[in-house]
Formats: structure tokens, C-alpha cells, sequence
């Protein structure tokens, strides 16, 4: 079986340099990667106490950030090293301040593995949520460095409870420690002899609590908005925009919506501005006059959501049609009832809000206007889901300094 494992990842690299013909994203992927191990010896000091952690992308580094900077805070002699396997996560955090070294994560083979552990030589390692790759894992634990994973979530469908994926139950149990995010995982794992396991929560939490915190007010969207609260849609794709725009455009006169796309792509702005027809602008390049007229404000430009949300009454999250929701918890924490698709199945929070009330799921447009309506028909339903998003993230704080705290002492 791991010879079938190997022989998977070598077809994966195959197929990104087969796709890398058409597409920038797997480019950067490649050419992240090249000459890789050359420029960590230059880069890294032989000798120098690392911490490594290692998030996918960009949603599990911000999981990470909150316990990166507390142990930045608490052990300052430590270096971090911080690794993406995806270049959605590298290219937007390669300069984050609080990370010494940011390196794309070589491709899981035993040599690549031997080879980065070799050059690094880290006295801890950190993955976050989903982080299971069998060479790193199995060669890490075989040199004896305590490797931990936190925010993980286990479900009974995953392959390692598989009767053909027994075999992966090897990597998981390289782990010194696993902390994960809710009962359901501790209770699997424990069911397949694991004990080595705590229930922490999710450190998005503290993360998105701390954007909230200070998240800056923006002038054009109190322009835009001119006292009233807007229906914003949040990291959105080509599905979710054929659900909302269809809406917007029957949509009642002074209802004020935003688009925030997950990818801002001169063929996205496009396919979205061809699409609406009601009065919109770009944020980017609106006057206070157009903005003050619009009724519809698209984002043409990256890190604005998390301070968008503030001027919400109510959020359509996109990516539960394709590849799984984006972040519920960023409009949660400004008291944002949400709304999204029907593939939330790996987010805890998402079950948590849904059975609370301050969540709805939708399969189709029907189903969206439906929900819509009832929460701005409604005063009293939308200020009774407002105030339970906002308790969820607020009482569910405070995971970064468990893990720390059994870490480090």
C-alpha cells in the first residue's frame, strides 16, 4: 500500500505539470518548488532551534497564526519555519513578520522527507487540520522529533478507517499529540486505540476574534452602505454568483449588496459586471458620488473581506458548491447570520451554527431567496441569529492557549 501511496504522488506531480500548461496556479506550484532543498542550505543555520509548521493554504495558516505568535511571544529564541503546500498560501503569507523562513513544502517522497528533515533538523513540528503526509510523518517519527497536529478534524469516511487504508493508521500515529476540534473526532480516534488525544476547539477562533478586533472601518463602504447594513457575498465562485446575482437583479429597490470573489481575475470582475444589472461599481476605483448611487459594490481586490463583514446584516458564504464553504466564522464574529451551500461537511462550525440558528444551508436558488427573505422580512429572527453568531465565536475562544499551554508548560 505505500508503494501505491508513492506511486500516487508521483502521478499528482505528472498532472500539475500537465496543467501547468493552462494554468498560472500550478506553475507557481512547480516553480515554487524548484532548487527547493539548494535554497534552504543557503537560507537555514546548521544548528538553529526551529520550530516547523506546516499549513496547507491559506485557511490553515490562519488557523495556525494565533499559536505561532503565542509561542513567538512565549519562547522568542526559538526560529519558526513556516511551509505551504499550496500557492494560494505561500505567495499571499511568504513575508509573514512573525515566521523566520516560508518554503513551499517538498513533494512527500521518502527522500524529499529525509533530506528536508536532514537541512531543517526542527526540535518540534506543527500541522495543521488535515495534515497527513506518510513519508514526512513516518520518517520524522523514525528520527524521534515530536510532531504534533492541531484543529484536526477525523470523520468515520476518511480512508484511514477504511478497511483497505488500515495501513495509514501508521501516520497518524506518528503524532507525540493530537489535538482536535470537536467529540466526534476524539471518539474515532480512541475507538481505533488512540489515546494521545485532547479536545482544544479551533483555533480559528481566536484568529478570526483577533481580526475583529481590529479590523479597520472603511470609508468607502460607510459611503456605499450610508447607514444601512448590506447583504454581502463572500468568497464566491461562478456557482455562488449564479445563485446571487439572479437575486440581486429582482432584488427590492435599496437593498445594498457586496461581492467579494474568492478569486479577483480580470475574467471574474468581467463574468460578474456582464451578469448584474442593477447600478454597480468597483471598490477599487469608485467615486464617493458612485458609491453614495450604487447599489451594488464588487471587490476587485484582496484582504478587504474581513472588514467587510462589519457592515453586514446577513452573509452568503461561498464555496459549498465546489470545493467546501469559506470562513462562517469572519462574518460570526460581527454577529452576521450566514448562508451557504450544501458541501460544509468538514467544518465543524458549520454543524454548530446550523443547529444553534445562525446558519442556513441552501441546494439551489429557491432556497436561497427563501432564507433571504425570511431573515429581512424579520427583524426579530435576524437580531435572535445575530446575537447567537456572535456568542458562538466569543464563547469558543481561547483554543491557541490550551495548546500552547500543554506544549510548553
Amino acid at each position: 500500500m505505500r508503494w501505491l501511496y508513492n506511486l500516487g504522488i508521483f502521478g499528482y506531480y505528472l498532472l500539475v505539470r500537465i496543467v501547468s500548461i493552462r494554468n498560472e496556479k500550478a506553475r507557481k506550484w512547480i516553480a515554487g518548488r524548484k532548487d527547493l532543498f539548494v535554497k534552504l542550505q543557503e537560507t537555514i543555520i546548521p544548528g538553529e532551534p526551529i520550530l516547523w509548521f506546516h499549513a496547507s493554504s491559506l485557511g490553515e495558516f490562519e488557523q495556525g497564526m494565533p499559536v505561532i505568535e503565542a509561542i513567538r511571544s512565549l519562547s522568542p529564541e526559538y526560529k519558526i519555519l513556516l511551509t505551504f503546500f499550496s500557492p494560494s498560501g505561500y505567495e499571499l503569507r511568504k513575508n509573514y513578520p512573525f515566521a523566520d523562513y516560508v518554503f513551499y513544502l517538498p513533494l512527500d517522497t521518502k527522500k524529499n522527507a529525509i533530506k528536508f528533515i536532514e537541512i531543517v533538523r526542527p526540535k518540534k513540528v506543527f500541522f495543521i487540520k488535515y495534515e497527513f503526509w506518510y513519508n514526512f510523518l513516518t520518517q520524522l517519527k523514525e528520527e524521534g522529533i515530536p510532531t504534533y497536529i492541531f484543529s484536526a478534524l477525523f470523520r468515520p469516511s476518511q480512508v484511514f478507517f477504511k478497511p483497505w487504508g488500515r495501513w495509514y493508521l501508521k501516520a497518524i500515529s506518528s503524532y507525540e499529540h493530537i489535538f482536535v476540534q470537536n467529540q466526534e473526532s476524539f471518539d474515532i480516534l480512541h475507538k481505533y486505540g488512540f489515546n494521545n488525544v485532547s479536545i482544544s476547539g479551533d483555533t480559528r477562533l481566536d484568529r478570526v476574534g483577533e481580526i475583529a478586533d481590529g479590523a479597520p472601518r472603511l470609508e468607502k463602504l460607510e459611503t456605499f452602505c450610508g447607514g444601512q447594513k448590506a447583504i454581502i457575498a463572500g468568497s464566491t465562485w461562478k456557482e455562488d454568483e449564479d445563485l446571487i446575482i439572479p437575486y440581486i437583479n429582482k432584488s427590492s429597490a435599496g437593498l445594498k449588496f457586496v461581492i467579494a470573489p474568492h478569486e479577483v481575475t480580470p475574467q471574474t470582475l468581467e463574468r460578474i459586471g456582464n451578469a448584474l444589472e442593477k447600478n454597480f461599481v468597483f471598490y477599487s476605483s469608485a467615486t464617493n458620488e458612485e458609491l453614495s448611487k450604487a447599489e451594488v459594490l464588487v471587490v476587485d481586490g484582496y484582504g478587504y473581506l474581513n472588514s467587510i463583514y462589519r457592515y453586514g446584516m446577513l452573509a452568503y458564504v461561498g464555496g459549498g458548491f465546489t470545493s467546501g464553504i469559506h470562513s462562517i466564522l469572519e462574518p460570526a464574529v460581527f454577529g452576521i447570520p450566514v448562508i451557504f451551500g450544501p458541501d460544509y461537511h468538514k467544518f465543524q462550525e458549520a454543524y454548530d451554527m446550523l443547529r444553534l440558528g445562525a446558519a442556513s444551508c441552501i441546494n439551489d436558488s429557491a432556497d436561497l431567496e427563501t432564507q433571504i427573505e425570511s431573515f429581512r422580512l424579520n427583524p426579530e429572527k435576524l437580531l435572535k441569529a445575530s446575537n447567537i453568531a456572535r456568542r458562538y465565536v466569543n464563547k469558543n475562544r481561547g483554543a491557541s492557549k490550551e495548546i500552547v499551554k500543554y506544549l510548553f508548560h
